[in-house]
């Protein structure tokens, strides 16, 4: 099976995935090259230094180029069997990311995959390493979003998702910022 997104093209074999970034027509040739190599590494030290801070991702096998090679994580999406116990291990997971300056950058129930023994964070295309606030804001604001999107109890998942984070040293700092966030789409609105 081959997904294709924005950024990049997956395969999904039998026992690996297959993730390769996809060549950007619109740049210059050496420079899209040196992106998505550049990139490509950047998603796999972020995997790889998540799973030692104890999130479980895929093992990464392999990286060259614009391709990594990993472990294929059989499980369902979260967003097909959200409940409040589950948000609430996704906030305990991402506290332990933000205390490790790991910022995702696509933080949605699409995301994550829920195993026999418990969540896989998936999809770190746009993760980077920061210590702002600002970008651990961005990350709750857009997860609280998703919930918001396709849940109609988002409210309860919202409050689960909170206690599990509510272990992070900055929580009040970024939760306060999730609320600044929230603040300027409304006035945008």
């Amino acid at each position: 099976m081959v997904i294709r997104g924005a950024e990049a093209e997956v395969e999904v074999l039998e026992d690996r995935v297959i993730k390769r970034r996809r060549e950007k027509k619109y740049r210059i040739k050496v420079l899209d090259e040196m992106i998505r190599k550049k990139r490509t590494r950047m998603e796999a030290r972020i995997i790889s230094q998540a799973r030692r801070a104890g999130v479980a991702t895929p093992i990464i096998y392999d990286v060259t180029g614009d391709t990594i090679v990993m472990e294929r994580i059989r499980g369902e999406l979260l967003r097909n069997c959200i409940n409040e116990e589950l948000s609430r291990a996704v906030g305990e997971n991402v506290a332990i990311l933000h205390e490790n300056r790991i910022i995702h950058g696509d933080l949605t129930p699409k995301n994550i995959l829920v195993t026999d023994s418990g969540l896989y964070f998936i999809d770190f295309g746009l993760a980077f390493f920061d210590e702002r606030i600002e970008p651990m804001g961005m990350d709750l604001h857009v997860y609280f979003e998703s919930l918001k999107a396709d849940f109609d109890n988002h409210i309860e998942l919202r409050l689960a998702f909170l206690e599990g984070y509510s272990g992070f040293s900055r929580y009040s700092q970024v939760v306060r910022r999730v609320e600044e966030i929230e603040e300027r789409g409304r006035y945008r609105a």
